[in-house]
């Protein structure tokens, strides 16, 4: 009778150094941070270059020129004046709007769950369909929005088509996208504070405005400085709704950064002057980055103290 042998499986000889290890683990990174800086580097050296696809043979660096050229052209001035009025108005009507219906669904039920899921849904559009929709029921021939504005006694309200009203309706389709995903950072923000405040307050009879404005926002604030930096750098980087309703008009009305980068590339086939824009937009946004995540550091640091 043979006995049967159990054979144990042999280890696998493929083994990582613990010093190494931590080198491999991090190389997917290394490897996205390559990634992100060959474009980026590439930009920075067309941006000191007089390069038009239209006339290759011209191809030479003239180093700042195309800097200056925009610190001393009017339109430029234009473009960051509107890029700024766009962002700072979308971003501050979404975190207030955003807010109300985050306090409104704070308390944890179905129908509250269901109507914050269901809240989600333009979200999950992408700008450039949402805007093309908006376009459709904005059309002063057939459109349904047009249709109720006349109801109201605003005939031939002209939305985008209008230089006076074009940044109101491309800021209530930005508002009408992304609106919810403020809504759902401040909800889950909401939902995580601690409880023992609220009760306490609760407790002692204290005013529902004190508790809001002296404990609510307060403990919120470290939620809402993550969204606002959020929204603002995608919002100052705005293309699809502006391109797709207005393709930066009329006029020069919504020129944003982006907008005007692509007609300098696309239309004039001027790369050195769209890649300095890009550079400038990118040095802004890194401004405003900074001094958000410092506040948010420093509030961080404070929360820790009190602690």
């Amino acid at each position: 009778m043979t006995a049967v042998v159990s054979q144990r499986p042999k280890p696998s000889s493929f083994r990582i150094s613990k010093r190494v290890l931590p080198y491999v683990l991090s190389l997917p990174a290394l490897l996205v941070c390559i990634g992100i800086l060959i474009p980026f580097l590439t930009s920075v050296v067309y941006s000191f270059q007089r390069y038009r696809l239209s006339q290759p043979w011209a191809r030479q660096f003239n180093w700042g020129d195309n800097y200056i050229s925009f610190f001393t052209d009017p339109k430029f001035w234009n473009t960051l004046k509107v890029s700024l009025l766009y962002a700072g108005t979308t971003v501050v009507l979404e975190l207030l709007l955003g807010l109300a219906i985050a306090l409104l669904l704070q308390k944890r039920s179905t129908l509250n769950n269901f109507i914050s899921i269901m809240l989600l849904m333009p979200l999950m559009t992408a700008p450039a369909l949402a805007a093309l929709m908006w376009k459709l029921m904005t059309n002063p021939g057939f459109g349904v929005l047009s249709y109720l504005a006349s109801l109201v006694g605003l005939q031939d309200f002209r939305w985008a088509s209008s230089p006076s009203t074009a940044l109101f309706t491309v800021v209530l389709v930005d508002i009408w996208v992304y609106t919810p995903f403020i809504m759902i950072l401040l909800l889950a923000g909401l939902r995580s504070l601690p409880t023992q405040p609220f009760e306490a307050a609760a407790l002692d009879g204290v005013p529902r405005s004190f508790v809001f404005f002296r404990i609510t926002l307060p403990m919120l604030t470290p939620y809402i400085l993550t969204a606002t930096l959020f929204r603002l750098l995608d919002s100052i980087q705005q293309f699809d709704i502006i391109y797709a309703m207005t393709q930066g008009g009329p006029g020069d009305t919504l020129t944003v950064f982006q907008v005007e980068a692509y007609l300098n590339f696309f239309q004039s086939t001027n790369v050195g002057r769209s890649a300095a824009l890009m550079i400038i937009l990118w040095a802004i946004t890194y401004f405003l980055s900074n001094i958000f995540i410092k506040n948010w550091l420093r509030l961080r640091e404070r929360a820790r103290g009190q602690a």
